[in-house]
């Protein structure tokens, strides 16, 4: 036999909404009960084209007590609760859902969000209709299944809830959390449940006040055990934690929860970050690896984690070591599962530009991954790259005969090496815009061209000092005297990395010369390019340089074993990290002198690294594993 059904809702001012939720539900329900708390639209007349059961209550800051006026109206057997910017999927079944004839269900609901993302958690949402399940708590509502003496059984619904607005939702939300803070604060102190205690937590966390979030999440997380919402109140505490950069303190607390809670993607996910945030590389891949495994599930995750996320962590953790083959491995699953995810496709195009891919065979692959058939596709490829300063954007431009604004035309120009149509482009406009800055001042270096860069001037921000010494090296009128300051520094190091991308390498090494100059740190970030863009050789004989005059700098030190290492020059690399062990007592020191013994098969020397490790750092679980293996 059915049972019957009634959707109860508290709106207020929900026009844009309500109707979409209505129609979502109108043939899945038997009844339908709205409480109205004050609309000024035409919220109340579109709900009485649905029902008659429409009631008004004065708002009184409480929406347990709204929401108890809404199922107090209920005839059925039992209830389910949404928002009015929720909806049903057309799929969803209703009947089959409380056929097993629990008393609560939990509910996945899925929370669109911006940047063509979403976030799942689960509530419970369908009830039944008894008068001892009722809401609790004036501000963070909920049904009051943990009270002493209830024995409710609890079952997991299959239907999905979507909601859109969430991101809306947050920015109001966050406003009306300071403005309640100290209606909560009273209440946490009157009635200290693990539920206010979460809450008040969660609340100082998402007001950016993570420090007073903290100690009421270290105080609910003991009481949390065994119930539902403990997953999400671990993640609230250790991303709290990791905001106070307290990583090891997160970690130690996750390394026993993704035990605990095996299957849930958020916490493993949060866990691989934490880890290469200190700079524990094995341990961070091990645990997105296992976000791959498990896939996207658990009681809170956001869409991805589990999948396509994960793959674009990779790819961007593999790329940090230069290890292109495995992050372009990465970065095309990640592009396949969500190919209109911006950031996913610009690390793609990046990633196969540093691996030296003929741009046609780049063009032909991205529109087999990436079949443009609307505007909307087209507009966000070329954003991406736009953004990435591509070599094909003129392509793309050129093929479906796109128009696009000045500046956009003459930058695609400029990096298709098109440098005489680029320079009449920028010099026919009469404003560029300040984003452009960079863009004019690379091609003033390879052109020398002095009217170019008079136009740039306005554009980078730059002291007269600095305008001078820009003019000496563009116009190659320095004899010597030019001095570097930070600001010039950092916008020739960033003309240097497309000046390799491009392979103007004459100009390229008169920028070198000038920064080499500068500050230890700008001269690594040269190398980094360099070794990032495939010319590994160049930079080792830099670094050897920069090793010279600064014999005990970790960066230096650690970039040279890296290189040395992924070139076989495996004397060279052991005599490096040796040094790097002297000078640093850091994890990485430890994890990339173990590599090395696996490489040249020392396993001896590997053991003694891993003693070491398992004693200095017993965060690491990769080194436990492999012990004595």
């Amino acid at each position: 036999m059915m049972k019957t059904i009634a959707l109860c809702m508290i709106v207020k001012n929900e026009q844009e909404y309500l109707r979409r939720c209505l129609d979502s539900v109108k043939d899945k329900v038997n009844q339908i009960i709205i409480v109205d708390t004050g609309s000024t639209d035409e919220t109340v007349n579109i709900a009485k084209e649905y029902t008659t059961d429409v009631y008004h209550m004065d708002w009184s800051n409480n929406f347990a007590a709204a929401r108890n006026e809404s199922i107090k109206y209920a005839t059925t057997e039992y209830i389910l609760v949404l928002d009015a910017d929720e909806y049903l999927e057309e799929t969803a079944d209703l009947q089959k859902e409380i056929a097993s004839g629990e008393d609560y269900y939990f509910t996945k609901i899925h929370n669109i969000m911006s940047f063509d993302r979403a976030l799942n958690h689960l509530a419970i949402r369908i009830f039944l209709n008894n008068k001892d399940l009722y809401y609790q708590n004036r501000l963070h509502e909920h049904l009051n299944i943990m009270d002493e003496g209830l024995n409710f059984k609890s079952g997991q619904a299959e239907l999905v809830i979507m909601h859109t607005g969430y991101t809306d939702e947050m920015m109001e939300g966050r406003e009306k959390a300071k403005r309640n803070l100290p209606l909560m604060l009273k209440e946490v102190e009157e009635n200290p449940t693990v539920y206010n205690l979460f809450n008040m937590g969660r609340t100082y966390m998402w007001v950016g006040k993570y420090e007073k979030a903290i100690p009421f999440l270290k105080k609910a997380y003991p009481m949390s055990k065994n119930l539902t919402i403990a997953p999400d109140l671990i993640m609230t505490l250790c991303r709290s934690l990791g905001e106070m950069k307290r990583y090891n303190e997160a970690l130690q607390i996750l390394q026993e929860a993704v035990i605990v809670y095996p299957n849930e993607v958020e916490l493993i996910h949060l866990q691989g970050l934490y880890f290469m945030e200190i700079g524990y590389y094995r341990d961070a891949i091990t645990s997105m690896n296992k976000c791959l495994e498990i896939g996207d599930q658990g009681i809170t995750f956001s869409e991805g984690n589990g999948s396509y996320i994960a793959h674009f962590r990779l790819a961007e953790w593999y790329e940090s070591r230069n290890d292109l083959m495995k992050s372009y491995e990465h970065i095309l699953e990640a592009f396949k599962l969500k190919n209109d995810f911006a950031p996913i496709m610009g690390k793609y195009f990046k990633i196969i530009e540093k691996a030296n891919v003929p741009l046609e065979e780049v063009f032909v692959s991205t529109n087999q991954l990436y079949p443009i058939s609307n505007s909307g596709q087209l507009e966000k490829i070329l954003e991406v790259m736009y953004q990435l300063r591509h070599p094909l954007l003129q392509r793309y431009l050129t093929e479906y005969n796109v128009t696009v604004q000045d500046n956009v035309m003459a930058t695609a120009r400029q990096y298709a090496r098109d440098y005489d149509g680029a320079q009449a482009s920028w010099l026919e406009m009469e404003d560029i815009e300040e984003q452009n800055g960079e863009d004019l001042l690379l091609l003033s270096l390879i052109l020398k061209d002095e009217t170019l860069f008079g136009r740039t001037k306005t554009l980078l921000n730059l002291s007269q000092k600095d305008q001078k010494n820009l003019y000496k090296i563009i116009m190659d009128e320095s004899s010597g005297d030019v001095k570097l300051t930070q600001h010039l520094e950092n916008i020739l190091e960033k003309a240097l990395m497309h000046l390799i991308r491009l392979q103007e390498f004459e100009t390229f090494e008169k920028i070198l010369n000038y920064l080499w100059q500068g500050s230890v740190g700008v001269k690594v970030k040269v190398c980094e390019h360099l070794v990032g863009y495939g010319f590994s050789e160049i930079a080792i004989d830099l670094l050897v340089k920069l090793f010279e005059q600064n014999p005990r700098n970790i960066s230096v030190i650690n970039m040279l074993g890296e290189v040395c290492l992924a070139l076989n020059y495996l004397q060279d690399a052991q005599l490096f990290y040796t040094k790097l062990l002297e000078v640093s007592e850091n994890y990485v020191a430890y994890e990339k002198t173990y590599e090395l013994y696996k490489k040249v098969d020392d396993e001896v020397a590997m053991n003694s690294v891993l003693s070491q490790i398992n004693r200095k750092f017993p965060l690491c679980a990769w080194s436990k594993q492999n012990f004595n293996r």
